[in-house]
């Protein structure tokens, strides 16, 4: 049963694959996306724009609030 199975899907042996790699690339973009050196680094540019006045102090807070929000919310899906 399990030959005419695979004999029956084969045809969406493409979809299936795909759908394969969309899963693999999303796990890999929150992965990166919820690195805390990742968002360590992105806080300290964030400081230097503020530092060198190529961001005001509320473009500051609101950046800093996500990325904070980012580093404790980390994998929400796990």
């Amino acid at each position: 049963m399990g030959l005419l199975k695979e004999l029956l899907l084969l045809p969406a042996a493409p979809v299936r694959g795909t759908f394969w790699v969309l899963e693999q690339v999303v796990a890999q973009a929150e992965q990166q996306y919820y690195d805390p050196s990742a968002i360590r680094n992105e806080l300290a540019l964030l400081e230097e724009k503020l530092m060198a006045g190529e961001i005001d102090e509320a473009e500051f807070d609101r950046r800093e609030d996500e990325l904070l929000d980012r580093l404790e919310n980390r994998n929400p899906s796990r």
